[in-house]
């Protein structure tokens, strides 16, 4: 097998640098999910630690509070879901791009599908995390009437 000159890495190398790129920023992204992902099991604890000395009045109160949280849950470890595969696909396209330019291989269509899937996952993981987003804000909602009533 004939290998690359160093010099022609170069463009390789370049091409490479948006999936990269993309993969720094889905870390981030994967940071701040984890992160709300947190304080999501932190509240249910709370939650259901106070269902469990509630009073009979309270005790719908808290219920609907745990169904809440556990709603925004299941979005967010959605969300995590398509970030990180956002970021395999991602990390497929590098390989792709380096398979492809070392073995001569044109490998142009299985790099647009790679691409197109990474940036199609992180739409879909961006949009389940703006509907915890929404979710959240509902529950809050909730609370401050609560409170209010009190």
């Amino acid at each position: 097998m004939e290998t690359l000159p160093a010099n022609s890495l170069l463009p390789i190398i370049q091409a490479s640098t948006m999936p990269v790129i993309l993969i720094s920023g889905l870390g981030l992204l994967l940071l701040t999910m984890t992160n709300r992902m947190g304080r999501i099991v932190d509240r249910t604890r709370v939650y259901a630690s106070h269902l469990r000395q509630a009073e009979e009045a309270e005790r719908r109160r808290l219920e609907i509070q745990l169904e809440m949280t556990w709603r925004r849950a299941k979005l967010v470890r959605l969300s995590l879901t398509f970030a990180t595969s956002s970021i395999l696909a991602s990390s497929a396209l590098v390989f792709a791009i380096f398979l492809g330019a070392t073995l001569r291989v044109d490998l142009s269509t299985v790099m647009l599908v790679l691409f197109l899937a990474a940036i199609a996952l992180l739409v879909a993981s961006l949009v389940t995390f703006l509907r915890d987003i929404f979710v959240s804000l509902a529950a809050l909602h909730l609370e401050v009437q609560q409170a209010r009533e009190s």
